[in-house]
């Protein structure tokens, strides 16, 4: 079941409304009858060139009462953005959410972690509970992001599954299935449903792909992570090769391990060093560069993807690693 049509026309009348203010802005459905309501794009644009300044509210014959918040922070490269991502709850997720709001976006963010629903201050963060597998709950959540922002301008594909490490002669086919109906399948999803949004992002829409090092230098026992990020990072290829002439541009990042995250434990990661015959530390900072891979270095490095830094960029994949001589 695709987004509501009406979703995409709040999109596209929210798109209108930021030509008409001169740059990006949050377009909220109106609970009720708000105060200082003007009619219109044609009545928007009429107080804009007298006032000055956008109003609070307008309202459209075919779509409702939408309040208006127009904020000019030059410091803040998001102002006025929205931003939807998978799987923020933690780690990498949670530090790109972090990052976004920082630089005054919007956030939406999508999880499974029931915890998500009340991570950050609301005025400018929405968490939904999810199951990325569920489609019905996926294609509702874009709609109850236009209700809540009007629109969207940036989406990264991160939530995802590691599995426990299964040689292929010993794969079930089952547990095959499991990863890629967690890791692939919901990303199709969230491309598809978000393309008639993001094209009319008032900047242009933005994309970014967390996959993996294991795309470039895959490692044995790991067949069906390493098949899911493949894939979803040839989808992500497509998708930068289809949406280029609507200005929307994609692009894919490859982190290495990160060690800041829930599922690196004290005992997992003695237990991995050993069996390299390092420390801790050395297993950590076992790149080129020697350096550990953080969770908040790779958010940035993806809020900045979707900055204006990278606006003629597209199709791009960057590995996060310190250095790996298997990708260099």
């Amino acid at each position: 079941m695709p987004i509501q049509p009406q979703t995409a026309a709040i999109a596209e009348r929210r798109q209108e409304v930021a030509r008409v203010i001169g740059r990006p802005i949050w377009l909220s459905v109106a609970p009720e009858q708000p105060g200082g309501v003007v009619e219109g794009l044609d009545g928007l644009t009429a107080h804009v060139r007298h006032i000055g300044t956008a109003p609070a509210a307008v309202t459209f014959a075919d779509l409702g009462v939408f309040t208006i918040e127009a904020p000019s922070d030059p410091a803040g490269v998001f102002v006025g953005e929205v931003a939807l991502i998978s799987g923020g709850a933690s780690g990498i997720g949670k530090a790109v959410v972090e990052a976004l709001l920082e630089r005054g976006a919007a956030v939406v963010n999508l999880d499974l972690n029931p915890a998500v629903t009340s991570l950050f201050a609301p005025e400018r963060y929405l968490g939904i509970q999810v199951d990325v597998t569920d489609e019905t709950a996926l294609v509702a959540a874009f709609d109850a992001t236009v209700q809540r922002f009007g629109g969207l301008d940036m989406l990264v594909l991160n939530a995802g599954i590691f599995p426990a490490g299964v040689r292929i002669e010993d794969l079930a086919t089952a547990a095959w299935e499991r990863v890629l109906r967690i890791n692939l399948d919901p990303n199709l999803v969230l491309l598809r449903e978000s393309h008639s949004l993001l094209k009319h992002a008032p900047r242009y829409g933005r994309v970014v792909v967390n996959a993996s090092k294991n795309v470039l230098a895959p490692g044995a026992g790991a067949v069906a992570y390493s098949s899911s990020k493949a894939a979803v990072t040839q989808m992500a290829r497509v998708a930068a090769l289809e949406w280029a002439k609507e200005g929307i541009r994609v692009n894919i990042v490859h982190p290495d391990q990160v060690f800041d995250t829930g599922i690196w434990t004290d005992e997992v990661l003695t237990a991995r060093a050993a069996h390299y015959g390092l420390s801790v530390e050395q297993y950590k900072r076992r790149n080129l560069l020697g350096v550990e891979i953080k969770s908040r270095y790779v958010g940035n490095f993806i809020a900045e993807m979707l900055g204006p830094l990278f606006e003629n960029v597209t199709g791009v994949q960057i590995p996060i690693d310190g250095g790996s001589d298997r990708i260099i």
